[in-house]
């Protein structure tokens, strides 16, 4: 009996101690978050100002980035004033909330052009411009932005520390939106609607002509050329393959050693025997066809199979729609049958 009564009550004494060890903790807790909403509403600028670079200075930068909005309206118009804004933004950038901090390092900016915090501020506000930016499928209007802030940056401040990172946003940035256009306009390829691929690799030439692509760019300008004649009626080739020649001497003037070179010449002695005209073997080095032949039986020989297994997929969903149609017209039969009964 003696030792179930020891037992009980050490029991009984660890369940206290548990109990006013979580209540010490929880008072504790409340303490600090009444004390940290007591300051967030306290009038006493000095003190808010000191702790909320305590706050920072500990990391905590959802805490300060909120005491230092508070301040700003105790500190506006005061010697302090740009030091408030501008880690009241710095908090947030900190914090990896930066649309808020692009928000406040643009009107910090625009309100302490002359702050010597304004180089840092801008730069940082680029930065999370940057951050801000989608990869190349999506809508690139923030990346536009960015590169009009960036490229306002360089301008500005051209031996500032930070103009090694500025200028690889720039060339990330640029390198997009190269992409995006480029990969549009290869869709249409892709899809072979070679006319319109044509048209719209052109385009983007057009619109920069130092596109990072560029090669990539002529050489499917080329082959969609070549391939619009290829599959064009007899009647209107021999003007769809002088095109394909054009763009074809275009390619090889531009890029003589190009890794497309000799898919092209290729297709450049093909055209011109289409066109029955000699073809200029000096414009080749040894090309062998043999390799593009291989290629095409392939091609053919999987397209045939493509085309047996379609008809198969068509022959045996015909079979079910003509099951299905007698099946249906047995049974209208049936009830016509009992109706007359």
């Amino acid at each position: 009996m003696r030792i179930i009564k020891s037992n009980t009550f050490r029991t009984t004494m660890k369940q206290t101690r548990f109990f006013f060890i979580a209540m010490t903790a929880a008072l504790l807790a409340v303490s600090c978050k009444s004390q940290y909403e007591m300051l967030l509403n306290s009038n006493d600028a000095d003190t808010k100002y000191e702790a909320a670079f305590k706050y920072f200075e500990q990391e905590k930068y959802q805490k300060a980035a909120a005491l230092f909005e508070s301040l700003s309206v105790l500190t506006n118009g005061t010697e302090r004033d740009d030091t408030v804004r501008y880690y009241w933004g710095l908090s947030n950038y900190r914090g990896s909330d930066y649309y808020t901090a692009e928000t406040n390092f643009s009107d910090f900016v625009e309100s302490f052009p002359r702050s010597p915090f304004a180089p840092q501020a801008r730069f940082l506000r680029i930065d999370c411009l940057y951050r801000s930016t989608l990869r190349y499928e999506l809508d690139q209007s923030p990346t536009q932005v960015a590169i009009g802030a960036i490229s306002e940056y360089i301008a500005e401040y051209p031996d500032n520390e930070n103009i090694t990172v500025c200028r690889e946003m720039l060339d990330d940035l640029n390198k997009r939106l190269d992409t995006k256009a480029y990969e549009g306009a290869r869709l249409y390829y892709k899809m072979e609607d070679y006319i319109a691929s044509r048209v719209a690799l052109r385009n983007v030439l057009k619109d920069n002509s130092e596109n990072i692509y560029r090669e990539d760019i002529l050489y499917y300008i080329a082959m969609s050329s070549y391939k619009y004649a290829q599959l064009s009626v007899r009647a209107k080739q021999k003007e769809r393959y002088l095109t394909f020649i054009d763009d074809y001497l275009n390619f090889i003037g531009e890029l003589p050693d190009s890794p497309y070179r000799k898919e092209l010449d290729v297709l450049y002695k093909r055209a011109q025997k289409a066109l029955g005209r000699p073809v200029d073997t000096e414009l080749f080095d040894d090309v062998d066809e043999r390799d593009f032949a291989k290629e095409r039986k392939l091609l053919v020989r999987e397209a045939r199979r493509e085309d047996r297994r379609n008809r198969k997929l068509l022959k045996e969903s015909e079979e079910v729609v003509v099951e299905e149609a007698v099946a249906d017209e047995e049974e209208i039969n049936a009830s016509e049958a009992v109706e007359k009964n």
